[in-house]
């Protein structure tokens, strides 16, 4: 398990690394945007990189990793607005959205350690068009308990969604990485 760690940490400071010049470019002005939009932007992303494995042809000159990188910072901005909540106008400078980013993600790669130490790294053996489905099924799921007001009787909440989805996504850049 120590390759996967520093194969994802590797993972995270490329969409890390994005983020801070994003931040540097737009600031937090995510910081207004409702979990919904997230997940719909989640979304979008998530069914292109589908059409990008079901397609022969490209007609934009971007392939499944920018993607990816995007689901993995979109899923940390949903993850902060679960924490914080949504306020009308930013509210955070980038040095206070890089540690709530690194909060985030620690959280989330202690949550995947845990979960590869007892599937024995079974991701290894998943094909990233699998990881695809899983992330959108968590989007169903997400958009299911978003439509019912954040309200589930035995399924896990909204915020293990969004860590699951940041797991999926790094497990499918370590398989783009390595193939």
């Amino acid at each position: 398990m120590q390759d996967t760690s520093a194969q994802y940490d590797h993972v995270i400071q490329t969409c890390r690394d994005l983020f801070q010049r994003k931040m540097n470019d737009y600031g937090c002005a995510w910081r207004i945007l409702r979990l919904p939009s997230l997940t719909d932007q989640i979304f979008i992303k998530a069914q292109r990189i589908r059409q990008l494995q079901e397609n022969e042809v490209r007609k934009v000159d971007e392939g499944e990793k920018s993607e990816f990188i995007g689901i993995i910072n979109y899923c940390i901005m949903a993850l902060v607005q679960v924490d914080l909540g949504i306020v009308e106008q930013p509210d955070l400078n980038a040095e206070e959205a890089l540690e709530l980013y690194d909060k985030h993600i620690g959280i989330t790669k202690q949550l995947m350690m845990d979960k590869n130490h007892d599937y024995g790294e079974a991701w290894r053996d998943m094909r990233v068009s699998s990881l695809t489905d899983l992330i959108l099924q968590k989007l169903l799921r997400v958009k299911s308990i978003e439509d019912n007001q954040g309200k589930t009787e035995v399924s896990e909440g909204i915020d293990a969604n969004y860590q699951d989805m940041i797991n999926y996504a790094v497990f499918a850049m370590i398989h783009l990485r390595e193939s």
